[in-house]
This record gives structure tokens, sequence and C-alpha cells, in this order.
């Protein structure tokens, strides 16, 4: 059966396609309160397309964006499989950096020539949810999907999904499954695909440093006031020791070594760090000393200034002392790190270095510790295979940078271990101008999808 759904997915590429765009097509930015309608449009447009292949979908209110939640007829004794994903995208400013306007999605070459579709969301995540979506109508298609299957597609993961906790505990009944699946990840390269077994956590935080109760004229105040502009600067060059190892007391408390064979599994993965670097149009590159750069990027914890404000900043010259100035700070934590320790230590390390005549205050945005899956059990397994049968060539495995807080909250909620098989490439242009999805990836990723659903039917039902 599996043979005839990956020849329906094969012969239905150019439907695949067209549908895609118009998803892409619609502006689903979740930060922007100006973009609530298309928000709602969204959501009733992917629930309109679960419904066409017979899946039982609903669109659900949270206290923000809505969430589409949609089931095949569940039966027993058959493996339960939970799909999660977004549908909400990041802004897609500066406009004018873009090739091809971000909501007008075009295929064309990139530029190592291969077919790719631009748009903002293309990777993140709209394309990589229509794999799933796409490889479900084609088991629809032909006799039925082999598995019970909830698809979990939220609104809101770009803003730091402030309402799915609440939705996971609410509704755990019917999220309740024996495996849960992700695609929001990356390949490690083109015709490279990979299973990625570990993300790190984030703690992510913003500081205001308070002077003056007005801003204050630079000429007859410099020199006699606090100026929260250079306090903020001070504080923030203080985060780092000079080997490029984050300053604050207790900041690598839980951190474990690295094993040998997960050393000795990266150190086997193509990696030129020249390559690297210069893809970055960078002379050179920094982090902490002692540890190569994935070692950097999936198993060592970083401190980063995100953005920084204050003051004026239009056109010429304002001489002023600004009353505030603000900074965000993501910490990417990883695991068996505690984020609400890490949150508490950078609280504590800005305000004892705080000098007199200014106040501080801080928000926190988002908080998620980091994850480990084992590379040892049968879902992993499962996966791979699915990965081969979608991809021809044998997957690596891996780990990643960045954080999908929902994979902590699903294991802590809902108890089970989450598969983060990702079809993006590296250099798709996550959140910044130019976002895209290759094409070739696209489309192994629906058969992958596919796959792996016929291998989840394996797992023991608990």
């Amino acid at each position: 059966m599996l043979d005839r759904v990956l020849q329906t997915i094969d012969a239905e590429r150019s439907e695949t396609l067209e549908r895609l765009k118009d998803f892409l097509r619609i502006p689903s930015v979740s930060t922007k309160p100006d973009h609530a309608r298309h928000m709602k449009e969204c959501a009733e447009w992917l629930h309109w397309e679960l419904d066409n292949i017979e899946l039982d979908a609903r669109v659900m209110p949270t206290g923000g964006h809505p969430i589409v939640l949609a089931k095949n007829v569940h039966r027993t004794g058959r493996p339960t499989v939970l799909i999660y994903g977004h549908y909400d995208v990041q802004p897609p400013e500066p406009l004018e950096l873009w090739t091809t306007p971000p909501f007008e999605p075009t295929v064309r070459k990139d530029e190592n020539g291969y077919d790719a579709i631009y748009a903002r969301g293309a990777v993140d995540d709209k394309g990589q949810v229509w794999c799933h979506v796409r490889a479900l109508a084609a088991w629809q298609a032909n006799g039925g999907i082999p598995v019970n299957v909830t698809i979990f597609v939220e609104g809101e993961e770009e803003i730091g999904s402030p309402h799915l906790t609440e939705f996971i505990t609410g509704h755990k009944d019917e999220l309740r499954a024996d495996i849960a699946v992700i695609s929001d990840t990356n390949q490690y390269a083109r015709g490279l695909p990979a299973i990625t077994y570990g993300l790190r956590g984030l703690a992510y935080m913003e500081i205001t440093v308070f002077g003056a109760s007005h801003d204050l004229h630079s000429g007859l105040y410099g020199g006699t006031v606090p100026n929260p502009a250079n306090v903020l600067c001070e504080l923030l060059a203080a985060l780092h020791a000079r080997d490029g190892s984050v300053a604050i007391p207790g900041f690598y408390d839980g951190v474990l070594p690295l094993s040998q064979t997960e050393r000795g599994l990266w150190a086997r993965l193509p990696f030129d760090e020249r390559t690297f670097r210069n893809d970055l149009g960078l002379s050179d590159l920094s982090g902490e000393l002692g540890f190569s750069v994935l070692e950097r990027i999936w198993a060592r914890p970083t401190c980063d200034v995100n953005g920084i404000t204050s003051g004026y900043q239009g056109h010429g010259a304002k001489t002023i002392i600004p009353a505030s100035a603000s900074a965000k700070v993501s910490m990417r934590l990883v695991p068996n790190q505690d984020p609400a320790a890490v949150k508490s230590a950078f609280e504590a390390f800005i305000r004892s270095r705080l000098p007199a005549g200014v106040r501080v205050e801080f928000v926190t945005h988002s908080r998620a510790p980091g994850i480990v899956i084992s590379i040892e059990s049968p879902a992993m397994r499962i996966a791979s295979a699915a990965l081969r049968t979608g991809f021809g060539v044998e997957p690596v495995l891996i780990r990643g940078g960045g954080s999908i807080p929902v994979v902590s909250q699903i294991k802590s909620s809902l108890g089970i271990d989450t598969l983060l098989v990702g079809f993006g490439l590296p250099d798709d242009r996550v959140h910044s101008p130019n976002e895209k999805f290759d094409m070739d990836a696209f489309f192994c990723g629906t058969r992958t999808a596919a796959a792996l659903l016929h291998g989840l039917g394996e797992l023991k039902v608990t």
C-alpha cells in the first residue's frame, strides 16, 4: 500500500505545489495586531483543507490566535501519532530586501541553481506542515491512514506560544498519543537528511534601564546625570568573559559534558569551518574556547543580545540623554540546565552591577528547557527508515541549536517523546528576507511523511 501512496504523492506534485502557494499567500503574521483577521483566515483555510480529506477538523479558540485540530477515526489497538506544526509566520520586514514580495510565493532557482519556492513561511513552518497534510491526503485516497492521527497546528509559535501550555493541559484526552512528530527542523545539508535528537532550551529576557523622568538635553545635563544607554552598554558588555564564556555566576550549573559517542558522530559529519564562515560573509568566527563550531551550536549554552533600543533614532541628530534604554537577550540552554535558575542568575548579575541613580525592570518573554531524545528507540529507527524511503539515502543524527518549546511541553503534559524529522536546509533563510523551501526537499519530505505514518504503525500501543 505504501507504494501506491508514494505514487499518488508523485502524481499530484503540481496540485500540491499550487495549494501550498495558496497557503503561503495568507499573511498570517502572529505578532502584529493588524494581521488578526489573516490569522483567522489562515486557520479556516487549513481547517477546510483537512476537512476536505475527510478528517474531523475544528478551529479551536484560545486566548490569542486559534488552534486547528483534526483527527481521523481512531481505532482501538492502533498507535496514535500527534503531528504538531504552526501556521503563523515571522514579520517579513525589511521588505526592500526581498527579491519577490514575501506573500507572493514564487518558484525560481536559488543561488546554487536548484528550484525553490520563496515566501515568508515557505519552510517555517507552512511548507513542512503541508508535507504532512498531503501525505495524509494520499493515504486517505488509498484506503485510509494506517495509524490514529491527531494533527495539531497552532498560530502563536512565532510569539512564544503563550496559550499553548494552557491548551495542552486542558485538552489532554484529545491530544493523547503514543508519539509526537514535528517537522520544524532541518536536514544536515542538501541531500543529507537528518533526525534531530536534541534541542537547546531558551531563557529570553528583556531588560530596561531607567534614568531621569524624561529625556534631557545632553549639553545642559551631560556629565551630571546617569545615561541609561551608557549603563546598558556596560551591563551587556559584562555578560561575556574574554574567552567567550558567559560570565554570569552559576550559568553553567548542570551543563553535562558531551559523550565520546556524540563527539564521534559529529566528527564524522561533513563540516568545513572555512565554508561555514565564508557563507556568512565573515572573516573570522567567535565563541567559547575549547569547543568546535558544531559543539558550540548544539551542546553549549550561549547568551546573545537580540536587540537594543534607546534614545533618538530618527533622521539627523537630536542631542539627548535618553530616559531609558532596553535590550532583548536570549540565552540558549542545553539539557539539564534549569531555565528558571538561569533567569534568576541573569537578573542577579545585572542588579549586582547596576550603578546608583538608575533602576532596572525585567520581562521574561520565553522559558523552556533543552531536550535530548534517545537515539536507540524504536521510533528513531522507524524515522530513519522513513527518511531513507523519502530521500533515498541514509539519514544522519544531529542536534539543533534552536528551541522548540512545545517539545518539552508535550513531554511534561502528555508523557510522550517527539520525533524531530525536518526537511528544511541550513541556507533557507528562516526569519530573514528571501525565505525559501527547496523543491526536492519539499517533495521528498512529503514522501517521508507518508512512509513515517506507515512505519509508526509498528509501534507498541501504550
